[in-house]
C-alpha cells in the first residue's frame, strides 16, 4: 500500500494509475492532486442520457457537466489523456431499480453492459479546496482526515422526465470572519459548484442534525465556525435512485475521478461579479449574498431617501445599510405582513394621513410581482377605508389583485402569537417578515403620540404587539419605516429620537424592529424598498443564492417586476428650476429652497449635482427638440403633440393614488390639506422627483 501523505502533490495521471492498481488505503480523494479538477460520475443507459443531460443543465449548480461520453466510451479525452472510467475511481456504487446493491473497486466485470451506457462527468467541490486554502481558510475535513459531510435537503431540484430529487449539499465549517473570502474564492469556480447556496442554520435547508450526514463523515465545527453549504454532485446519485433505472453506476460519494484539468485562478473583474455577505438573522442564524454592484445601488437609494425636507433632525436616526439588510431579509421571505396607518388628524374623519398607504402599496405591489404572499393588517375602525383603497389600487393597476386585509385585537395574553402562527405554534409562523411603514408606534408610557405630542391612543389598535411577539418567533424578522421617530419599529433608534427630535422624550416609539429605515418622508422608504427588491431580484449572484443554484434564472419575469414599481408622469407640470431654487423660492411655501437646503445640509451634494445635471440636460434636450420639431413634417408634429398631450393628461399610479386618497378624505400629514401633497410637500417636483431618482437608480 502507498502512504497518503504525499498524494496531494502527485500528478493526476500518476494517481489514476495508482488507483487503477488498487494500491491506496484511503476512503476519499479530498485534498488529493491539489489544484486539479475532480469529478462526480454517473453512468446510465443511453436511453436515459438525453433526459439526464437536460436535468444537469436545469440544475447546473449541483450538476455542472464537464463531459458526456458516447455509449460504450470508457475514456474522456477532454478531461484526461489515459483514463479508463471502469477502473479509475477509488470505489463505485451499483444501483438496480433505484436500490444500491453493492460497492465495487472496478467495473470491468460489467464491460458488456457498459457498451450501451453513457458516462457523465460532473464537477466536484474538491476542485476548489486549494483556492479556499490559498485564501487563508482552513478545510476542516482535510484537517480532521475525513471525508466531507454531505446531506440531503428539502430543496427540490428542477425535474426533467423521470429525473427528480432534492438537492444534496456538502458542508464545510468556515470561520465567521472568513465567510466573504470563502464566497469570493469559490464563486467563479462554476465547474466546481460555484459559490455557497446557504450559510447559517442547517434547519433552513431541512437538515436536522449535522452530526448525522447522509453521505461522507461528520466534520466538527470549531468555536466561531459557521456551517457553509455548497451544492453537491451527489445530487446525481439521488436522481439515479429516484429514476429507478434497471442498472446504473456512480462513484462512491467522496471517491472522485481525478482529471488532468487545472483549476485556473479566475479573477473577478466587475462589481457585478463581486459577492458580499450580510447577516440577516441571528435566530436562526442566516447570511445572504449580494453583488457589490447591487449593494451599492441600494446604498444610493438609502442616501436618496435620507434627506430631511422637514428639517426635523432625522439624519441623527439614520443607521447605515439598514435598507440593504431589510430587503435581503424580505427577499428571502415567503410571506410578508404589512401595516400602516397614522391617525394624526384626530379632529377629522378619517383621521389618517396620506403618508404611509402609498408606500405600503408600493411594497405590496412588488411582493405580488415576486410571487410572495402578502397581507395588510390595520385598525378595525379603518377596515372599510383601506378596503376601498385596495380595491381602487387594483383598478389603477398598482396591485395585480386585492391584498388580504386583516385586523388585530388583543383578546388574551397569546393573541399576538395566535395571529402570527398556526395554532399559536412558533414553529409554524404564517409570516416570515413584518413591515411597518408610517404606523403609529407605542411610546414608553404605553400611549401613541403624533408629532405635536397629542395622544391618539384611542384611534390605534395594538398592532405593536405583533412586532413584540415576532421577537420571540425564530425565523420571523421585522422592519420599521419612519420619518420622525414616533413610528412603529423606531424603538431601535429611540435614544437618538429622544436626543435630537422635538418632544422626542415623549413621542419616541419604544418598540424595536430588526431593521429601521429612516426616510425624509415614510412613503419614500416604501418606494425605496420596492426598488431595492427589484435590484436584488435582478442581481444574478443573489438570485442564484435564493434558488439554491437549481432551476433557471427567472429572466422572463424582469418585465413583470419592473411594471410593479411605482411610476410617475414626468411631464406633469412646468419644469422645476433647481438652479433658481438655490437662490429663490421655486415652490409654494418655500419648499424648493428647503428641499435644496436639506440636501446640502445632509451632505448629499452628489444628489444635488445629479439633479442639476438632469435639469441642464433636460434644458438642452428641450432646445434640440424644438429645432428638430421645426424641421419635421406637419403630420409628425401633430402626432408628437398629441402624444405629449396624452402623457400630460394621463397621470399614472402614484398621482392617481394620491388623488384617490384625497377623494376618501385622507389628508396631508403636516397641513391636513387634500391637495396634491404629502407631509406639506407638493407631489410634483418633490415626491415625484424622488420617485424618478429611485427608479433611475434601480434600472441603471
Amino acid at each position: 500500500m502507498i502512504l497518503t501523505g504525499g498524494l496531494k502533490c502527485l500528478l493526476p495521471h500518476v494517481l489514476r494509475r495508482i488507483i487503477r492498481c488498487n494500491r491506496l488505503s484511503i476512503s476519499n480523494t479530498s485534498g488529493m492532486a491539489e489544484g486539479y479538477k475532480q469529478a462526480n460520475v454517473v453512468i446510465l443507459h443511453e436511453s436515459l442520457a438525453d433526459d439526464f443531460e437536460k436535468f444537469c443543465h436545469a440544475n447546473n449548480g449541483p450538476l455542472p457537466l464537464l463531459y458526456r461520453s458516447k455509449p460504450g466510451d470508457w475514456k474522456c479525452p477532454t478531461l484526461s489523456s489515459d483514463s479508463d472510467i471502469r477502473t479509475d475511481c477509488l470505489q463505485y456504487k451499483i444501483y438496480e431499480h433505484g436500490a444500491c446493491t453493492g460497492s465495487l473497486k472496478s467495473l470491468k466485470e460489467y464491460s458488456e453492459q457498459l457498451k450501451d451506457m453513457v458516462t457523465f462527468y460532473l464537477g466536484c467541490s474538491f476542485s476548489f479546496e486549494k483556492a479556499v486554502q490559498n485564501a487563508g481558510i482552513p478545510i476542516r475535513n482535510v484537517e480532521q482526515k475525513c471525508n466531507v459531510s454531505m446531506y440531503k435537503t428539502a430543496v427540490p431540484c428542477y425535474s426533467v422526465s423521470t429525473f427528480r430529487c432534492n438537492l444534496v449539499v456538502t458542508m464545510r465549517p468556515i470561520p465567521e470572519s472568513k465567510l466573504e473570502a470563502a464566497v469570493l474564492a469559490t464563486s467563479e469556480s462554476k465547474e466546481a459548484h460555484g459559490a455557497p447556496i446557504h450559510m447559517g442554520d442547517p434547519g433552513l435547508l431541512g437538515i436536522q442534525d449535522l452530526s448525522k450526514p447522509d453521505y461522507g463523515d461528520p466534520v466538527h465545527l470549531h468555536p466561531g465556525d459557521i456551517p457553509v453549504f455548497w451544492a453537491c454532485g451527489v445530487t446525481g446519485v439521488e436522481a439515479v435512485i429516484n429514476c429507478r433505472a434497471p442498472l446504473a453506476f456512480t462513484h462512491s460519494p467522496g471517491c472522485m475521478f481525478i482529471t488532468d484539468l487545472k483549476n485556473d485562478n479566475v479573477t473577478v473583474r466587475s462589481s457585478r461579479e463581486v459577492p458580499q455577505v450580510r447577516c440577516i438573522s441571528q435566530d436562526p442564524l442566516h447570511y445572504s449574498i449580494v453583488s457589490a454592484e447591487a449593494a451599492q445601488k441600494i446604498k444610493t437609494l438609502e442616501t436618496l431617501i435620507g434627506i430631511d425636507p422637514g428639517d426635523r433632525g432625522i439624519i441623527h436616526l439614520h443607521r447605515q445599510d439598514e435598507l440593504l439588510k431589510a430587503c435581503l431579509s424580505i427577499s428571502h421571505a415567503r410571506s410578508v405582513l404589512i401595516t400602516t396607518g397614522f391617525p394624526t388628524h384626530f379632529a377629522y374623519e378619517p383621521p389618517e394621513e396620506n403618508d404611509g398607504p402609498p408606500g405600503a402599496l408600493a411594497i405590496a405591489a412588488i411582493l405580488q410581482a415576486l410571487e410572495k404572499e402578502v397581507a395588510i393588517v390595520t385598525d378595525q375602525r379603518a377596515m372599510n377605508l383601506n378596503k376601498k383603497i385596495i380595491e381602487e389600487a387594483v383598478q389603477l393597476g398598482i396591485l395585480k389583485r386585492p391584498v388580504p386585509l386583516l385586523s388585530y385585537q388583543r383578546e388574551s395574553a397569546d393573541s399576538a402569537l395566535m395571529f402570527l402562527c398556526e395554532n399559536g405554534n412558533p414553529g409554524r409562523p404564517r409570516f416570515d417578515h413584518l413591515i411597518a411603514i408610517e404606523r403609529a408606534g407605542m411610546a414608553a408610557d404605553g400611549n401613541y403620540y403624533n408629532a405635536r405630542k397629542v395622544n391618539i391612543k384611542h384611534l390605534v389598535d395594538p398592532i405593536d404587539e405583533l412586532f413584540l411577539a415576532a421577537q420571540t418567533i425564530p425565523g420571523v424578522t421585522t422592519t420599521g419605516v419612519g420619518d420622525g421617530g414616533n413610528e412603529l419599529g423606531m424603538g431601535k433608534v429611540k435614544d437618538a429620537v429622544k436626543k435630537h427630535i422635538k418632544d422626542g422624550d415623549v413621542i419616541a416609539c419604544d418598540v424595536e424592529a430588526d431593521f429601521t429605515i429612516v426616510a425624509g418622508v415614510s412613503n419614500w422608504g416604501g418606494y425605496a424598498i420596492a426598488c431595492a427588491l427589484y435590484i436584488l431580484s435582478t442581481c444574478e449572484i443573489h438570485d442564484r443564492y435564493l434558488r439554491k443554484a437549481v432551476g433557471f434564472p427567472p429572466l422572463e419575469k424582469k418585465v413583470i417586476w419592473l411594471s410593479a414599481l411605482p411610476s410617475v408622469t414626468k411631464k406633469t407640470s412646468p419644469s422645476f428650476n433647481f438652479v433658481a431654487a438655490k437662490n429663490q423660492d421655486a415652490l409654494p411655501g418655500n419648499t424648493g429652497q428647503i428641499f435644496i437646503k436639506c440636501i446640502q445640509k445632509a451632505g448629499y451634494q452628489i444628489i444635488l449635482n445629479s439633479l442639476l445635471t438632469d435639469h441642464a440636460s433636460n434644458q438642452n434636450s428641450h432646445k434640440i427638440n424644438r429645432k428638430k420639431r421645426g424641421q419635421r413634417a406637419k403630420d409628425t408634429q401633430r402626432s408628437q403633440k398629441m402624444q405629449e398631450r396624452k402623457v400630460i393628461v394621463q397621470p399614472v399610479q402614484e398621482e392617481k393614488l394620491l388623488k384617490t386618497l384625497a377623494q376618501h378624505g385622507v389628508r396631508s400629514g403636516k397641513t391636513a390639506s387634500l391637495q396634491m401633497e404629502v407631509d406639506g410637500l407638493p407631489f410634483y417636483n418633490t415626491h415625484s422627483l424622488v420617485i424618478e431618482k429611485l427608479l433611475q437608480e434601480a434600472q441603471q
